[in-house]
């Protein structure tokens, strides 16, 4: 099992870390922490991101595979 494999399978789907990513922005917006806090939920909250980014990405190539074997097949028809 790749390294990237282990990570996808312990990384939230992506609805789980935007709604994640939303809360971390919520808590950011209110104020009121701490600076150690604050720098922890703003790493978390980079890393959600980066997550969803990875999700995004794959569901792109997903899209432009599919997309590329219904050009194939139209072409070869």
């Amino acid at each position: 099992m790749s390294s990237e494999t282990v990570r996808q399978d312990t990384a939230p789907g992506y609805e789980a870390a935007r709604d994640e990513l939303v809360d971390v922005v919520r808590k950011l917006e209110a104020g009121g922490l701490s600076l150690e806090d604050s720098l922890a939920l703003w790493e978390r909250g980079e890393a959600l991101a980066k997550t969803c980014e990875q999700h995004l990405a794959g569901a792109r190539e997903r899209i432009d595979a599919a997309l590329a074997v219904v050009e194939e097949d139209v072409s070869d028809a």
